[in-house]
């Protein structure tokens, strides 16, 4: 019996399939789908808003004190279409779906997947807990991996199994090679071990993604004894001095502590005696005096729900940078599932061409479309795959970098 010709839409819901099997970081993270543009479409630039829950203070006795719900918001632009192009014939339309998704769609929707991935792990920018040091190996201690369950600990992350830690290849082979001994039953030490890979431990599910990005720290050493310049500050930016005059000294994703600012647990508001980690979210030039302004996350937040330290910072309290200067660090993360949110919708669907088809999952969180043409002269099918979507870190408190 001949072989049913395979249709566009058969193909486009393997092209969904094989996407979602393709994906690491991304299968571990909050997955937003906007069902709005199924019918017309979204284009790049859309904004979608995702919903951050309120925070409240409490308070204590009889008397009712009524608190305003504050619901924020953290806005999730569909930034980046990104697509492969592939061209197949008449006569491949004949193979069996799991033939054709071997030679044509597992290939190219595993380029999506790993750009998908990789645009998520550089969300590392925005997270400021951090353990091991910039410019060292490692982390190579279990250690290392139970103070980034400290660090989620610390800001009231669920213990809901939906923990994980994504790391390098090189980090997976030093962990994995300092603790082969230590995970699980049996049966999993020796997959362990075979494999090179861990399953479970410590809180997490472990895995590893070769997308993880590398950090380069500024040249904040030579020359600076960087200081807080002016007391009471507040918010989101930092004013200081002390840096080596006009000197690129920080780099967006340089972590930082300042002298007697700690950490507060969120919901009672009380210090954790531990020093509140802060990162910069934009690059630093300091000017011909050596100050600079400092842009950075989390904001410095006193007497409110929303309260992250436990005071203000004083003038000239010292400020000290993670790691070593201008060094390169790879970036594994720590998190839990709610710390980031990538959001997806559908792609309009052209006319005026032989075929296309999209194809949506509200449960997976993913839409994926599919155009073919053809061409008359060749007897070939030129195709398009594309996805439309875009990264945020949804509740950065709620990860950690693993630095090395």
């Amino acid at each position: 019996m001949a072989n049913t010709l395979l249709t566009i839409s058969m193909i486009t819901r393997e092209a969904l399939r094989v996407l979602e099997n393709n994906l690491t970081f991304t299968k571990q993270v909050n997955r937003q789908y906007d069902s709005r543009f199924g019918v017309e479409g979204a284009q790049i630039g859309t904004v979608l808003n995702v919903r951050k829950p309120p925070r409240y203070v409490g308070r204590t006795g009889t008397a009712i004190s009524i608190e305003d719900a504050t619901e924020t918001q953290v806005a999730v632009t569909l930034d980046t279409q990104f697509g492969v192009d592939i061209t197949f014939t008449s006569e491949d339309l004949a193979l069996k779906i799991s033939d054709f998704s071997k030679r044509f769609i597992t290939p190219a929707v595993a380029t999506i997947a790993n750009k998908i991935d990789a645009s998520g792990l550089a969300l590392y920018t925005s997270v400021y807990n951090s353990v091991g040091a910039p410019g060292t190996p490692g982390p190579t201690t279990l250690l290392d991996y139970l103070n980034a369950g400290v660090a989620l600990d610390n800001d009231a992350c669920p213990m809901d199994g939906q923990r994980s830690v994504c790391i390098t290849p090189s980090q997976q082979a030093l962990i994995v090679n300092a603790l082969k001994g230590l995970f699980q039953q049996s049966s999993a030490i020796a997959s362990q071990y075979r494999r090179g890979q861990m399953g479970t431990a410590v809180g997490f599910e472990w895995y590893m993604d070769q997308n993880c990005n590398t950090h380069t720290t500024g040249t904040f050493t030579t020359g600076s004894t960087p200081l807080v310049k002016g007391a009471a500050q507040t918010g989101a930016s930092l004013i200081t001095d002390g840096w080596a005059n006009s000197t690129a000294v920080i780099l967006k994703g340089d972590v930082f502590t300042i002298a007697n600012v700690n950490h507060v647990n969120p919901q009672s508001l009380a210090s954790t005696a531990s020093v509140q980690q802060f990162v910069a979210t934009a690059n630093g030039t300091s000017d011909g005096s050596g100050n600079l302004t400092v842009a950075i996350s989390p904001s410095i937040t006193t007497g409110t729900g929303f309260q992250t330290v436990d005071a203000s910072p004083a003038d000239n309290a010292a400020i000290t940078m993670v790691g070593t200067e201008a060094k390169q660090s790879p970036q594994g993360l720590a998190f839990h599932k709610d710390a980031f949110t990538l959001a997806m919708a559908d792609l309009p669907l052209p006319q005026g061409t032989d075929m296309a088809a999209r194809v949506s999952d509200d449960q997976l969180g993913m839409s994926i479309r599919l155009i073919r043409d053809y061409d008359i002269t060749t007897d070939k099918f030129p195709c398009r795959l594309d996805v439309l979507y875009g990264w945020a870190a949804l509740r950065p408190e709620l990860a950690c970098r693993l630095q090395g």
